[in-house]
């Protein structure tokens, strides 16, 4: 309550990172990106000649590396260069898309601690008022007080704002990790082929 309507843009800045971080922790997983297992069970198909049987289970795949190995399989007869490719956009633009969901985390660690400052000039402007209204000097509890309320707002500022960075970081670094799993992934499968 003393941080008033800045505090509560702040709080729903919270809830925002706490949502798109519990999405990210749910949907951006190494199942959603690149199962365990699966490049083992194409390779079986594909040493079998089990093209169709392959291309059926690789397009019930709902993931990255499945969506890959797909196109590698169903361009087959083209050249090297056009599979390795075709397979990187392929792979580099569903990465950036799922590090793209991660983006407002960025914009909540960059704006609360801004909201924080703002409420806290407000602040310090009221309690100024009230020594000015006061008379002499005023009681330097009512100053101190004011402060107090002024300073609540940036604190809770950065208390949203350094786990939404941090969160930011850690996701990104998740999708480089994913990226140079399904790259080398690709690589070991189309060097084997």
């Amino acid at each position: 309550a003393s941080g008033g309507l800045t505090l509560l843009f702040i709080l729903l800045l919270s809830i925002v990172a706490g949502t798109v971080a519990l999405e990210r922790f749910f949907r951006f997983t190494r199942k959603e990106i690149a199962p365990v297992g699966l490049v083992s069970s194409v390779e079986k198909l594909w040493q079998e000649k089990s093209f169709e049987s392959l291309e059926y289970m690789l397009a019930k795949q709902a993931s990255t590396l499945g969506r890959v190995m797909l196109f590698i399989v169903k361009h087959r007869n083209s050249t090297r260069e056009i599979i390795s490719t075709g397979a990187g956009d392929i792979a580099s633009m569903e990465i950036r898309h799922q590090l793209q969901k991660t983006y407002p985390l960025a914009v909540v660690a960059t704006i609360a601690p801004i909201l924080g400052l703002l409420g806290t000039v407000f602040g310090m402007i009221e309690a100024f008022h009230v020594v000015a209204y006061s008379g002499e000097l005023g009681d330097p509890a009512l100053l101190a007080d004011g402060i107090s309320k002024a300073l609540t707002t940036t604190a809770a500022g950065l208390v949203v704002a350094l786990p939404s960075l941090g969160l930011h970081h850690y996701f990104k670094n998740r999708a480089v990790m994913y990226s140079l799993f399904i790259e080398k992934q690709v690589n070991d499968v189309i060097n084997d082929w």
